[in-house]
């Protein structure tokens, strides 16, 4: 059976990349580059949550309004459904307002990330 033998130059190029992607800058690098994108996927949803909330309140408080006005109309109680409009009104103010605060939240997030700087490079035995 013949002997089995790596060129030396392979073994060498094999350990230069070893030793270059797993050097402490690479390996922030690509730990940071991959938790930017679930901080940025996370705030993401937070926003869409957020609309679908919005969207939401939003159609409950168009029905409740909806059935405040006939009921209004038919009754002529304006003291019971003028609340009760005006509360429905409210919920989408309020929505809104938290809809506002999820995005401003996840803006700043997003800006103030990532915390921190990369690693010094290492000193190596010829820099010395």
């Amino acid at each position: 059976m013949a002997e089995l033998s790596v060129n030396h130059q392979v073994i060498d190029a094999i350990q230069k990349v070893r030793t270059s992607v797993s050097s402490p800058n690479a390996v922030w690098e690509t730990g940071s580059g991959k938790a930017f994108n679930f901080v940025a996927q996370a705030t993401a949803m937070a926003i869409q949550d957020a609309t679908d909330n919005l969207r939401n309140v939003s159609t409950m408080s168009t029905t409740a309004i909806g059935v405040a006005m006939t009921q209004l109309i038919s009754s002529g109680d304006t003291n019971t459904w003028s609340d009760v409009i005006k509360l429905a009104q409210g919920l989408v103010k309020s929505s809104a307002d938290d809809f506002q605060n999820i995005g401003a939240t996840a803006a700043a997030v997003m800006k103030s990330f990532p915390p921190c700087e990369p690693p010094a490079p290492a000193k190596s035995p010829a820099n010395e």
